[in-house]
């Protein structure tokens, strides 16, 4: 049994169906646990949104849960969360003056087009390191502030706040105003090279910089945490990550060469990078985190995974466990794709007009055919990005590191191994991003070296690509068709996948659009 009166790191990890937190010893065991769901509602197609005080109250909950049996042995806190997720508050009294609009919320995709119809789309790539798109924040800012300050007199005197989940918390559990670095990179407002709120980006957004809080390391500390009862009055948040970052920095990839998938709602395929990363590479370029200095990463950004089985499911009528077992009743999909565009697609593609589609199906398939293109259609979409960050590494990804809900269920990392010809390293630590957050706080706060958080236990499991070469490539053949599919738009493109899966262009002879041939 656990020492209660050990010395632990307490971490929390804000996340989009639930609030987790833990209590970590000194061998990196995780020694309690606690976690609280929390809700989503949609009050119009392709809107997303979330309740801040919910928010807040479940992350006080865990917190109080871990904490509750301990006093007097936590050293710290460390804090993970969503990112892209925007609200706005009163910054004297922290009050949310709205919902949260998550990261999957499309509402503003009309003004993204506006936008890219006025040419900024390459200015605002540069500065930010993002592509022009509604999952970064500084569409949902500009929304947000439509609706409470119009005007933006209050926001040019910041009287009111826009932000990140993680700022938002750190303040309403702090009293500091602040954004880590990590997070404001995601807001597509942050100059990418210097790491301070660009101005050029601020004007395009209509956001004044008086609103926006003070960009600080991943290691800042925080003031002391208020509420959590006696015996933890001196306790401090000593490491904010956001919730990718975070798993990025649990698997202890501190240097550009690997790369690790998280799986969850969506996917994020990261890892380290030297140097800029290309606009036409597909991913986007980000900051991993702050320390002494910033660190870049490169990153993919999948828009919908474990939420493509939750979906079928509600269609089907039974439960993702059962989708699972309808999956693997079939040895394979008969010739059926489906590509989840529900919000478009993210990476590589970054298109916002995809429409989900259903290939290749007809009399003979059935339910179980169905669950099985529903499985494989995240190991497909993880390769396409994969298949880009083999570019920005220059050389081929061989070990990909897997963490997540959905990594739990093994005949998905086999899957993932197999279409992708890539071994697969799943952390046995299902929900890495709360470790990477214990893991920095705790190096902050002195309870552990960085040469001791790189010796902890990484406990992995190894799945090994089976099957022909050929088999593989004919279903990443068949894969891009339907994706060609997917974004096809006959009032700007014909699409047709080339032979390794990513799509091919040539021009009409009647527009200066390029056309991609069926």
């Amino acid at each position: 049994m656990p020492d209660s009166r050990a010395a632990v790191v307490v971490a929390v990890d804000q996340g989009t169906s639930s609030t987790k937190s833990v209590a970590m010893d000194a061998t990196g065991m995780i020694v309690g646990s606690a976690s609280v769901p929390v809700g989503q509602r949609s009050p119009r197609p392709g809107w997303i949104e979330q309740d801040p005080e919910e928010i807040l109250a479940s992350v006080v909950r865990s917190l109080g849960e871990v904490t509750a049996e301990r006093t007097g042995n936590i050293v710290t806190v460390g804090l993970s969360s969503q990112r892209e997720s925007a609200l706005v508050w009163d910054t004297a009294s922290g009050r949310a003056l709205g919902p949260l609009l998550g990261w999957q919320d499309r509402r503003t995709a009309e003004r993204a087009t506006e936008l890219a119809a006025q040419g900024l789309s390459a200015s605002i790539r540069e500065r930010s390191g993002l592509p022009l798109d509604p999952m970064f924040s500084a569409l949902k800012f500009e929304w947000l502030l439509g609706q409470v300050d119009p005007d933006r007199t209050k926001a040019r005197t910041g009287a009111i706040t826009v932000g990140t989940v993680d700022a938002w918390l750190v303040q309403r559990l702090t009293g500091d105003r602040r954004i880590e670095a990590g997070n404001a990179s995601r807001t597509q407002l942050l100059n990418i090279a210097t790491a301070q709120w660009d101005d050029a980006l601020l004007d395009i957004f209509h956001i004044p910089r008086a609103a926006l809080p003070p960009v600080v390391s991943s290691n800042e500390r925080s003031g002391h945490i208020l509420g959590l009862g006696q015996g933890h009055s001196q306790l401090r948040i000593d490491g904010v990550l956001g919730d990718s970052h975070a798993a990025l920095f649990a698997h202890g990839i501190r240097t550009p060469g690997q790369v690790k998938t998280t799986y969850g709602t969506g996917s994020s395929i990261m890892g380290l990078t030297g140097g800029p990363v290309s606009p036409t590479s597909g991913m986007v370029q980000t900051i991993a985190w702050q320390l002494d200095t910033p660190v870049a990463a490169f990153e993919g950004n999948i828009l919908s995974v474990g939420s493509t089985l939750l979906w079928l499911a509600g269609v089907l009528g039974c439960t993702p466990d059962e989708l699972d077992v309808l999956a693997q009743s079939v040895p394979d999909s008969a010739g059926v794709n489906l590509v989840p565009a529900f919000s478009g697609l993210g990476a590589p593609w970054w298109d916002a007009k995809a429409k989900s589609v259903l290939v290749g199906f007809g009399p003979g398939n059935g339910r179980a055919h169905l669950a099985r293109a529903a499985f494989e259609s995240i190991p497909f979409q993880v390769e396409d990005a994969l298949e880009r960050a083999d570019a920005i590494s220059g050389v081929r990804i061989e070990t990909v590191l897997a963490d997540g809900g959905p990594t739990r269920n093994n005949w998905l990392m086999q899957r993932q191994a197999d279409l992708s010809g890539r071994r697969v390293e799943r952390s046995d630590v299902a929900e890495l991003s709360v470790s990477g957050a214990a893991h920095l706080a705790g190096i902050t706060a002195g309870f552990w070296s960085e040469q001791d958080v790189a010796a902890l236990p990484r406990r992995r499991s190894v799945f090994q690509p089976a099957g022909e070469e050929a088999s593989r490539r004919a279903s990443r053949m068949e894969w891009g068709r339907a994706v060609a599919r997917s974004r096809f738009d006959p009032s700007r493109v014909e699409q047709v996948p080339s032979s390794n899966g990513p799509l091919s262009t040539r021009s009409s002879p009647n527009s200066d659009d390029p056309v991609l041939l069926s």
